[in-house]
Formats: C-alpha cells, sequence, structure tokens
C-alpha cells in the first residue's frame, strides 16, 4: 500500500523537520520514518474498517425500524438494501481487517457520534438515494461498485472525517490523498470467491521499495552538501541561504534519487518532486524546482555523472502503473 509517491512525500517532510529541529540523530529520523510510514498503512486499514462501522450504525437502525414496524403494525417494513450489501458482507467478515481491529487501542467505537452523523451524510447523498430507488437486484459486482462510489462521494473530502483523524495523528491528514486511492483500489479488487481470505494491499508492494525509503533518506541527509552544492551551483548571483527551506529540501531530495537510483527516469524524479513543490510550498514554487532541477540534471548528463535519458517516459518507473490504476477510481 505504501507507494513510491508517499515514500517522496513522507522523505521530504522528515527532511524538512529534521532541519528545522537542528540535524538531529540520522538513526533516530530513520525509526521516525518508518513509523510514519507504518502509520499510514494503519489509515488504510482504519479507514476500511470506517465503512464497516458505518454498515453496523444502518444495521442497528433498520433493525430498530422493524421492531417498530412489527409492533405497531403501520407504514410500511424497511428496506433490508444498503444492510444487505453482498460486498460489505465479506469486507466485515475479512480476516486481515478483523486482526487490525483486535489489535487496536483505539477504534470507531470510540467514535460513535460522528460514526452516525456519517451514516446520516450518506443516507442524504444522491449516491444512497439513487441506489436504493433503483428496483433491479443487485449483484455482488453492483453491490460492490456501490460502495467504490459511495466512498468518492461521501468519505474522500469529508471535512468531519478530516478532523477525527487529524485528532488521532498528526500524520493522518497529509496522508489521506493517497490512502483513498488505495481504498478505492482494494473495494475494486474484492472477489466474493475469496470470502473472508480476501487479500488486502501489503503494507509494501515488495522489499525494493521498502529498502527505496531508507535509502533515499540517507542518500537526501548524507549528501546534502554535495547536493546543495550542485543548486548552489546554479543559482548565478543568488544566495543559496535566499532559498525557501521547502524548496531546498525538495530539491535535495529529488538529486538524491536522481543521482542514487539509477534505474528511475530523470523525468519521472522530477515530476514526483514538482507535485510535492505544489502541495508544499510557495505558488510559484513548482515552475522554479522544475527548472532548476531539469538543469541540474541536464548537466549531471553532460559531464557524464548520471547515465540516464531525459525524454524516458515517465511511465518506466516500476510504481508508474500504480498511478494509472489509481487514476481509474475517477471513472
Amino acid at each position: 500500500m505504501v507507494n513510491r509517491e508517499l515514500i517522496r512525500l513522507k522523505v521530504v517532510q522528515l527532511s524538512y523537520a529534521y532541519y528545522q529541529n537542528g540535524n538531529g540523530n540520522l538513526d533516530i529520523a530513520l525509526k521516525e520514518l518508518g513509523f510514519s510510514l507504518s502509520k499510514a498503512y494503519d489509515l488504510y486499514l482504519y479507514m476500511l474498517s470506517l465503512m464497516v462501522a458505518v454498515h453496523r450504525v444502518a444495521e442497528r437502525r433498520v433493525e430498530t425500524a422493524a421492531n417498530r414496524y412489527r409492533r405497531l403494525g403501520e407504514g410500511e417494513p424497511p428496506s433490508t438494501k444498503f444492510i444487505d450489501n453482498q460486498f460489505m458482507a465479506q469486507l466485515q467478515a475479512n480476516q486481515q481487517l478483523l486482526e487490525f481491529s483486535e489489535d487496536q487501542k483505539k477504534t470507531w467505537a470510540d467514535e460513535e457520534d460522528f460514526v452516525r452523523r456519517l451514516y446520516n451524510q450518506i443516507v442524504e447523498s444522491d449516491v444512497y438515494k439513487e441506489w436504493m430507488a433503483d428496483p433491479t437486484e443487485p449483484t455482488y459486482a453492483a453491490d460492490r461498485d456501490f460502495w467504490r462510489r459511495l466512498y468518492r462521494a461521501v468519505f474522500v473530502d469529508n471535512e468531519d472525517l478530516e478532523q477525527i483523524l487529524e485528532d488521532k495523528s498528526l500524520y493522518w491528514n497529509d496522508d489521506r490523498f493517497i490512502v483513498d486511492t488505495f481504498v478505492l483500489k482494494t473495494i475494486k479488487r474484492f472477489d466474493p470467491k475469496t470470502g473472508a481470505r480476501q487479500k488486502l494491499l501489503p503494507e509494501f508492494k515488495d522489499e525494493e521499495d521498502r529498502e527505496f525509503a531508507t535509502r533515499l533518506f540517507r542518500a537526501s541527509l548524507l549528501g546534502s552538501e554535495n547536493y546543495r552544492m550542485m543548486i548552489s551551483q546554479m543559482l548565478h548571483n543568488w544566495d543559496l541561504n535566499r532559498l525557501a527551506l521547502m524548496d531546498l529540501i525538495i530539491m535535495q531530495t529529488a538529486l538524491a534519487e536522481i543521482c542514487t537510483f539509477p534505474a528511475i527516469p530523470v523525468s519521472v524524479s522530477i515530476n514526483e518532486y514538482v507535485e510535492i513543490a505544489k502541495m508544499y510550498s510557495t505558488p510559484q514554487s513548482s515552475r522554479y524546482v522544475n527548472g532548476m532541477l531539469d538543469a541540474i540534471a541536464r548537466r549531471l548528463i553532460d559531464e557524464g555523472k548520471i547515465r540516464k535519458q531525459m525524454a524516458e517516459s515517465t511511465e518506466s518507473e516500476n510504481d508508474s502503473p500504480d498511478k494509472t490504476s489509481e487514476g481509474d477510481e475517477q471513472d
């Protein structure tokens, strides 16, 4: 689940904290990186368990309404279409998610009021109303697609949810935009044939990605003097100290990646850090970072210090296909 996009973001964030705190201990910083990435994976599981928590609220609401109908015999019996969702039944029984929930000191049961409000938002959503009004007998695939659409409509960009997550962990709101794509991808991958044994996404795709995080962080911090010299040489009558610290760290980390990982095309590295600059620095930073990194990379190639091509496709990096598949969550 932790992909290279998230790793790069975490390395930049923790590098910034490292320098803000007065160049602390590298070993401690590396442990903080590992902890931060593990918290991102916890958020992924936590968001899946939130869907289950909402469903349980719905079950109690329907049960209460059914009891009232049996007692009074007035009106129509409550619809069970939402709580009979076949995908949700499988998610509720998922072994990995159950094990995660059992190990957590804090669960969504601690946020019962919020979960009820979230369910009310679901009931008021157009996705829910259209689903409930559709007379067609739902299939498993339709049930699964309904939850994908519902998650995008109600869970993503939910301000109340953002506040709850911020109160639970300082890490989580920065991780949301990536974690949400993986929740949607997980829903899409569920197969009724696997039942409760359906595999959720692993914390890391492979050991190479886990090592990428450590190697990139170490390379950025230990090689900082060299990378900052490269940047300084391109400034032309501009003092390095006048650069915004975040811009400097973004470029430093990008150069560490360009110089340390020969298999990653230069264009991939530059594009990734330009996106980070758009999110975390000044409005002008992304264009400035793009121009600086492009110029430095061309010089390194011309001088034979790195063996890469500037025009390689961004599809080449091993985590690039994930972005294509994540993008299809917008269909």
